[in-house]
């Protein structure tokens, strides 16, 4: 937030890790510098949640609070947007009311859209546009497939939450039929234990009958019901005696996937889980074990049901994936299956079929300059090589795979030698010497080593205006405009007349002789070495 250049970064960490405290923390800093701070959810209930608990927090201090919501009424509204617009309002908490364009600020320094993956592309770009210079704070435990890859590629700024809070258990999770009977002896145990519970019955025209349901077999029990289309005094009331303990068991519906923190519920049943998706149960599941008692999660399905092998996969995956960090587990999953998305365009999701990415960044890069009209040094067309060896980041040597892709990224922007030395000094600290036989090698797999060699060749080869460097046959033919007797002259006192210069249909091109398939990065730095050898001498 100090830098010149505005920020856009990525908070990504597991639900309950702590990413409203680091937020919270962003809104001081800027309310303290005397500009406006603005926080984006996606539903009221979580509105509600934030504002209270920054009224709280913020008790004593010369901040002014507003929210922004269907909770207000309209003279309501009209007032706050009157404030905000004159100043008089420094944090204001909202929905999707917050972007709309009868909107306003006096100095708005700071954007946090909680809950990123519940906006859709075509909001957030308006967001964008409507902000063009404000920092933003993106925060999700599981991003979509479009903004990981973002951040991943270094588009866009990420900063991750790895370490849970203390003394916090993993959510024991189970997958399994609707059984009341056997529900109902769980919920009772977690009343006798002094916690509470959230019951997800998703369907507002039934719940206050599931809500009956639950309570004959529990005639004991402090039944309540919270759903979206509830007043705010109602809903205000309900999460009052949820966090007063005057509530048992509160059936409700998905109002309680975003942001909700009560840490004394720690037993969780969702009915019908399979009409969920993924990152949604995942989130739900988040509601509960937000203390340093044990938690339980209970995903069921209608009994004889037969479910799509998509249900299967994802209840599958939510019963897998229940470590600390699962969230950013699931979230790759995500990428990986379904593809990056669109940069510019309004998929979340899919994958670039035609163009590889760095191809990709290029022509983006090229097309903005072309549309503002830059005058820019034509950058130099990258030299091409291709030859028959294996070059790799193997999945046994670093396996994981956001690690990989990073990698992958770091070797390709490789653009002399002293960078090739600490990419490879890097990887080898990161991830260890390659044991072979038990034994210790001192260094990275062959093939990663060739990986960084290849790009950090490919980047020299580029500066001399060597077009291609292809491997064919028992030679290495070099393609260059400026290819010279020289050039021939040189590599002949180290590879004898074999050595030849010529023409391949109308392009200059020089053969090598090649005396090993070991040898063929170790000609073709010799050839790179030879034409920077004679650059230097002219």
């Amino acid at each position: 937030m100090q830098s010149v250049h505005p920020m856009d970064r990525l908070l990504l960490g597991d639900v309950g890790y702590g990413k409203t405290e680091v937020a919270l923390r962003g809104v001081f800093k800027c309310a303290a510098e005397g500009k406006q701070c603005a926080i984006l959810v996606p539903t009221t209930i979580l509105a509600l949640q934030h504002y209270q608990t920054i009224v709280k927090r913020f008790e004593g201090f010369p901040v002014t609070i507003e929210m922004l919501s269907r909770f207000r009424s309209s003279s309501q509204k009209a007032k706050i947007k009157k404030d905000l617009k004159s100043g008089v309002i420094d944090v204001i908490v909202g929905t999707h009311g917050l972007i709309a364009d009868t909107v306003s600020f006096k100095d708005l320094g700071l954007l946090i859209i909680d809950e990123e993956q519940r906006f859709g592309v075509k909001q957030k770009e308006k967001i964008k546009k409507k902000f063009p210079l404000v920092d933003t704070l993106t925060i999700s435990a599981t991003p979509i497939p479009r903004t990981l890859n973002m951040a991943i590629s270094g588009i866009r700024d990420m900063s991750v939450l790895e370490m849970p809070p203390q003394d916090r258990h993993a959510v024991q999770t189970y997958v399994m039929e609707q059984d009341m009977s056997f529900l109902s002896k769980v919920m009772e145990k977690e009343i006798n234990r002094g916690g509470q519970v959230y019951y997800l019955h998703n369907r507002v025209d039934t719940i206050e009958k599931k809500a009956e349901e639950i309570a004959a077999f529990l005639p004991n029990a402090r039944i309540g019901v919270g759903h979206g289309k509830m007043s705010e005094e109602e809903l205000s009331d309900i999460w009052r005696s949820l966090l007063d303990g005057e509530i048992d068991i509160l059936v409700c519906t998905t109002i309680i996937e975003t942001g909700v923190d009560v840490p004394n519920v720690n037993t969780l049943i969702v009915e019908e889980a399979n009409r969920l998706g993924l990152a949604q149960l995942h989130q739900i599941r988040g509601r509960v074990g937000r203390s340093a008692r044990r938690a339980f999660a209970y995903f069921t399905y209608l009994p004889y049901k037969n479910l799509s092998n998509v249900a299967q996969s994802r209840l599958q995956a939510i019963e897998q994936y229940t470590s600390f960090g699962a969230g950013y587990q699931i979230a790759m999953r995500d990428l990986e299956i379904r593809g990056a998305g669109e940069i510019l365009g309004t998929q979340q999701h899919g994958h670039m079929a035609a163009v590889g990415y760095d191809m990709y960044i290029r022509m983006l890069n090229e097309a903005i300059e072309e549309l503002g009209e830059i005058e820019h040094e034509k950058p130099k067309q990258p030299c091409r090589i291709q030859v028959l060896i294996d070059m790799s980041l193997p999945d046994t040597y670093i396996k994981s795979y956001a690690s990989r892709i990073e990698i992958y990224k770091r070797i390709l922007s490789i653009s002399s030698t002293a960078e090739a030395r600490d990419v490879l000094d890097e990887v080898i600290d990161r991830f260890g010497n390659e044991m072979r036989r038990g034994k210790n090698t001192g260094g990275a797999p062959k093939c990663v080593i060739d990986l960084i060699k290849y790009s950090e060749l490919k980047a020299r080869a580029t500066n001399q205006n060597i077009t291609e460097i292809k491997q064919s046959g028992r030679f290495i033919v070099v393609y260059a405009d400026n290819v010279s007797v020289k050039h021939a002259m040189l590599l002949k006192s180290l590879y004898g007349d074999r050595c030849i210069l010529g023409m391949d249909g109308l392009r200059r091109c020089m053969r090598v002789p090649l005396r090993g398939s070991n040898q063929v990065l170790l000609v073709i730095e010799r050839i790179v070495k030879a034409f920077e050898d004679i650059g230097d001498q002219e």
